[in-house]
């Protein structure tokens, strides 16, 4: 059975399944789709995404089909605008502290009188006048995601989930744990403690959580805490991963030394 029909048989376990791009590859988007992905989460902040670039491969992602949540440049009016103009179905935003701070960033994901999203009259609006609908529509449709990976965030994770700006949670493990002196993310008990004070905290509000989960372990436990959706590999992990399979069934093949 080839993975594209393997996808199309558990279509609802796929919805919950995103994977993580940090470069614009059009043709890793595409083996992705044939896969069954339909949810991609693009690191603007430390990938390699220029403006061009960004431009291009949400008009290739919209026309394909695929969602997108950006993760945007820096916590910023312009970064959050940008990547919302141009057609990105949501935003995470990172480096954020505590509420107030997560108020007043946040506000440039959601249109007046929720907050004080510029209008653009480009792709989402399909590059016409816009109905008179068209924004609370674009409130609810787009998404804003508050990445958990300060010590101050964590401590203020319940208000900042009450703020009517911010949809959902992302947390960030890896940054998490080294604002909070653990040093590498190791998915340990204190590590753990910390993303199911996320998850229950999106529970009690109402509202979706999503997890970066690389391994079977981190999968179980998003699972169990009833994320709305799991980042379950990165373009690179994929990308090392198969040459690594590659040499080593060359090794097993005694075609490369071992």
């Amino acid at each position: 059975m080839t993975h594209a029909a393997a996808a199309m048989e558990f279509p609802e376990t796929m919805d919950r399944l995103a994977l993580w791009m940090s470069h614009p590859h059009f043709s890793y988007v595409e083996m992705a789709h044939l896969c069954g992905f339909r949810t991609l989460v693009i690191d603007v902040e430390h990938g390699t995404f220029d403006l061009p670039d960004l431009d291009r491969f949400l008009a290739f992602t919209k026309a394909k089909g695929i969602s997108v949540l950006a993760k945007v440049l820096a916590p910023t009016t312009e970064a959050i605008q940008q990547v919302l103009d141009f057609g990105a179905d949501g935003v995470v935003i990172p480096h954020l502290l505590g509420v107030e701070h997560t108020r007043a960033v946040t506000a440039a994901a959601k249109f007046p009188m929720r907050g004080i999203r510029s209008y653009s009259g480009g792709r989402p609006a399909g590059y016409a006048r816009p109905s008179s609908g068209y924004f609370d529509e674009e409130n609810r449709r787009t998404r804003c995601y508050a990445m958990i990976e300060t010590a101050e965030s964590l401590a203020e994770v319940e208000g900042i989930l009450d703020l009517d700006t911010v949809d959902g949670l992302f947390p960030g493990p890896s940054d998490l744990a080294l604002a909070r002196g653990r040093g590498a993310y190791a998915f340990g008990d204190a590590d753990r403690a910390d993303l199911a004070r996320c998850a229950r905290a999106a529970r009690a509000a109402g509202k979706p959580w999503i997890m970066p989960a690389w391994t079977a372990a981190e999968r179980e436990f998003a699972l169990a805490e009833g994320a709305a959706q799991l980042v379950v590999a990165t373009q690179t992990m994929v990308v090392r991963q198969g040459l690594a399979g590659t040499l080593d069934a060359l090794k097993r093949e005694a075609v490369l030394a071992a």
